[in-house]
């Protein structure tokens, strides 16, 4: 009997912890519906109904609560057969590894074993065994250790002239296989910044190729964008704190009398049909104490360096707007002009008037020219996602 009562009661513990789960999975179901149905099959409208109740709140169980992203990431993982979505496999080029390591090497043999081993590969056949082999059959006395090959500057600590060719290879084949994990592991992290559920990321043997499965995934192009991207490393040179801080001040006084009309207007417009119900009927009192520092009070850390401020996620728009407006950019002075303002990346680690930790983004202002060229090393910006101008 008392086994009986045991089973029992795992047996319903089980079933809790299912419909637990399950509950999830029941409430995204309904939410993704009510999108689809929003969007009408247009799929970039899906997608941005959804993006704009991430963080509104979709379950309430009484003693705690979800929003659409966290109930989304507890969902069950239907997979590719039941949800559907994108499966893509990438290939690296070892092609461009290997000119990439011999310094884009003009060595005739190194070039003609390259070119015959994309000719000769056949099917999972790693490229890096045939390109040695091909290497072997045309180097004529030419040693992969050769300066102008992989003896070169770059790769001096781990490659000397006195090697053999067997000991280069082992060398260049853990350099290359360091590279490809560092595209997987770019990969990986890009994806998680798409917000997929649960997708799976694989590499396939040593052949350069990568899996990628996204279950649920339905806008094709951006995620081509996203696994296609170039990364790219520039430097810029930003303006201080104590070299932006007049024009910080000055925009901000600018802006009290603008925003204090607008929230004015806002609240003398007469409401009409429905709204008209809704009305608060409290005095406009408020239009005095809004807009009183409209930029400042968005700042909930002070900047240092070139950290002009940090703001909360969700002001980074309006920032935006107060920034990009025509009247604000004039009062830059004549020899920034041209700065271009950019968001920094997310981070938890800043403190509200409570002590309560809160997430920020950080504001820069980097230094341009009138061709949008960096001031330092003339490189264009080609990825202005997180920028505004």
């Amino acid at each position: 009997m008392q086994n009986r009562g045991l089973v029992k009661f795992f047996a319903i513990l089980f079933a809790l912890v299912c419909i637990y789960q399950l509950t999830f999975t029941f409430v995204a179901h309904n939410v993704e519906q009510d999108a689809k149905a929003f969007a009408n099959g247009d799929s970039q409208k899906e997608l941005k109904y959804l993006d704009s109740i991430g963080k509104i709140e979709v379950l309430n169980m009484g003693f705690t609560s979800f929003t659409y992203n966290e109930v989304r990431d507890k969902k069950i993982n239907k997979g590719l057969d039941l949800e559907g979505g994108i499966n893509v496999q990438l290939q690296i080029s070892m092609r461009d590894i290997l000119k990439g390591l011999a310094n884009d090497s003009q060595n005739a043999a190194f070039n003609k074993a390259l070119d015959a081993a994309s000719k000769n590969r056949k099917g999972n056949e790693d490229y890096v065994d045939v390109f040695f082999r091909e290497f072997a059959n045309v180097s004529g006395g030419t040693k992969l250790a050769s300066p102008d090959i992989f003896g070169n500057k770059a790769l001096s600590d781990e490659v000397n002239f006195k090697m053999t060719d067997a000991e280069v290879e082992k060398v260049i084949r853990r350099k290359v296989d360091e590279s490809v994990t560092s595209a997987f592991e770019v990969l990986a992290k890009r994806i998680d910044k798409f917000g997929v559920v649960q997708p799976n990321i694989q590499r396939l043997g040593q052949s350069g190729r990568i899996l990628v499965e996204l279950p649920g995934a339905k806008d094709v192009d951006r995620i081509k964008k996203l696994l296609q991207s170039t990364a790219q490393l520039e430097f810029w040179e930003t303006y201080k704190i104590e070299e932006m801080g007049n024009f910080l001040l000055a925009a901000n006084e600018a802006l009290k009398t603008s925003v204090k009309d607008e929230v004015k207007t806002a609240e003398t417009a007469p409401a009409q049909g429905i709204d008209s119900l809704l009305v608060d009927k409290k005095s406009d009192s408020t239009a005095v104490t809004k807009g009183n520092n409209p930029l400042l009070e968005k700042f909930i850390a002070q900047g240092g360096g070139p950290v002009l401020a940090v703001v909360a996620p969700k002001d980074t728009a309006v920032i935006n707007g107060y920034l990009k407006r025509p009247e604000i950019r004039n009062l830059l002075p004549a020899d920034m002009r041209y700065a271009k303002f950019v968001w920094g990346i997310a981070q938890n680690n800043y403190t509200d008037d409570k002590q309560n930790r809160v997430e920020g983004i950080e504001l820069y202002a980097l230094k341009g020219n009138r061709s949008g060229k960096d001031a330092m090393s003339g490189g264009v910006v080609t990825d202005a996602r997180d920028s505004f101008d």
